[in-house]
């Protein structure tokens, strides 16, 4: 989908902001750019919309390079979300979200039933917000409707430049959730930039970690705390590799799938599981993190809990089998 072939961007004052970046983005993946400020992650995203032209290399989009398309179509064809949000503050939320549809002359037959859908998916329901104004919203709000409106023409292509970073810390997780939920239904390539390593590992497919220009390492969530390529790494992870191993490691991937599996594999008495799962145990679903399971075993001192998949009871997370990463 988006090719960075030895991308070198200098400024004119001489500062060079990345050089010989190579990496590739998969379609329908989040792939999160992260370190620390000045590192070039942000320049690198701006080349994707030619906010930015590299001073040398080539970013290809589909195949072709991205200087030989225009650049007001382009951008008109790529969602961007940034921490500030930007929006219209005299415009109601409805014409703020359809602002690039009207620019690419759709219909407004059209325009009004993809804001209503973009609406509710943002669970801001349209018949109560389309006409409130950005001022009358909350920010956790602002930044929903600003993601719709990056969304609003159906872009192949999705652009997030620290887009939770302004907000509280619960409101930051809760979108965060949210906006995972939305991902794995729109499935939109998203370059999404941040300074946080936490977020980059729950929100990314793929982490490319920059340092000074530098692109350091670009992998799997999980193979980056597996495997650190090097010191900066290792110290930009920080010393809780194993928390953090929770947070990236799904319950599916260390769930028995029935109570007689995990008696056979753990040494635990069938009959025990099942009354913990039938308890006060809570429910995981098989994507959510084993932290979240681990946590949830912690708060309510249960031995198992049920993991739970559309109304149905698909298996059991213990404590050890989270602890051991599978059983």
């Amino acid at each position: 989908m988006i090719e960075f072939d030895d991308v070198t961007k200098v400024y004119d004052d001489g500062t060079v902001a990345i050089e010989d970046i190579s990496f590739t983005v998969e379609a329908g993946t989040t792939t999160v750019l992260v370190g620390p400020s000045g590192c070039g992650k942000t320049t690198t995203m701006k080349l994707v919309n030619r906010l930015e032209d590299p001073t040398e290399g080539t970013v290809r989009f589909d195949g072709t390079d991205i200087e030989k398309l225009d650049e007001i179509e382009l951008r008109r064809d790529v969602g961007y979300v940034i921490q500030e949000i930007g929006l219209f503050d005299h415009m109601t939320v409805g014409e703020n979200v359809s602002t690039v549809p009207e620019l690419k002359g759709w219909e407004q037959a059209r325009i009004d039933d993809r804001v209503d859908e973009l609406l509710s998916l943002m669970d801001l329901p349209a018949e109560q917000y389309r006409d409130q104004y950005p001022g009358e919203l909350s920010g956790g709000q602002r930044q929903r409707v600003g993601v719709a409106r990056a969304l609003a023409a159906d872009p192949d292509v999705m652009l997030m430049d620290e887009p939770f970073g302004a907000l509280d810390p619960i409101t930051r997780e809760n979108l965060q959730n949210e906006f995972l939920d939305i991902q794995a239904e729109i499935n939109t390539t998203i370059l999404f930039v941040t300074h946080s390593i936490d977020e980059a590992l729950k929100m990314g497919d793929r982490i490319a970690i920059f340092d000074v220009g530098e692109l350091v390492q670009y992998d799997t969530p999980d193979e980056i705390l597996s495997n650190p390529k090097n010191e900066f790494v290792e110290d930009f992870i920080g010393d809780d590799r194993t928390l953090k191993q929770l947070q990236v490691t799904p319950v599916r991937e260390v769930m028995a799938e029935s109570a007689a599996e995990h008696e056979r594999v753990a040494g635990a008495g069938a009959g025990a599981v099942e009354t913990a799962v039938d308890g006060d145990a809570i429910p995981v679903a098989p994507t959510d993190s084993t932290q979240v399971a681990l946590s949830r075993l912690i708060q309510t001192g249960s031995d198992a809990l049920p993991v739970v998949d559309d109304g149905d009871v698909v298996g059991v997370v213990t404590e050890s089998a989270i602890r051991e990463g599978g059983t």
